[in-house]
């Protein structure tokens, strides 16, 4: 093998001549026919707004903002940072909220479900909200957000 090619050297040898005076093979460089310009119709597009509903839309972050005002009566960490909102889905003015609590037998297994329901329903631009309560997966201490694992005393 020829040494100039082991060699980490860049100088010029007879093996590479440098990337500025590489040509297009059998072409002129000043011959070559220019090429599509891709960013021509990248600058033409505009942004991709998520929707409302959509995540980071703005009426779905509202809803977020609300379950983060909803706090567990036992545990001083709102529901959302618990990790017992498993989704919320929003179609036109209509909220699906899918939750979850610590356990079935859980003291407020009546009353959380409803409160996150009538708050929700109260954002506004939500025109009607439904809870779906569910066990499966059953929660555990994994779906906690570092914020709230932190604020137990958990990190």
């Amino acid at each position: 093998m020829d040494p100039a090619l082991q060699s980490t050297n860049r100088n010029r040898s007879s093996a590479f001549d440098g990337p500025e005076n590489a040509k297009p093979l059998g072409v002129d460089a000043k011959d070559a026919p220019r090429g599509k310009d891709y960013l021509e119709g990248f600058l033409k597009e505009s942004p991709n707004t998520p929707d409302e509903g959509a995540p980071a839309g703005r009426l779905y972050e509202q809803v977020v903002e609300t379950l983060r005002e909803i706090y567990d009566p036992e545990i001083p960490v709102n529901i959302y940072d618990l990790g017992l909102i498993y989704g919320v889905d929003i179609v036109d003015d209509h909220a699906v909220v899918t939750m979850t609590l610590t356990t079935p037998h859980c003291p407020v297994a009546e009353s959380m479900p409803a409160e996150v329901e009538i708050r929700t329903g109260a954002v506004p631009g939500i025109g009607s909200a439904e809870v779906n309560l569910t066990f499966d997966p059953p929660w555990d201490p994994g779906k906690m957000s570092d914020e709230a694992k932190l604020e137990l005393g958990m990190l």
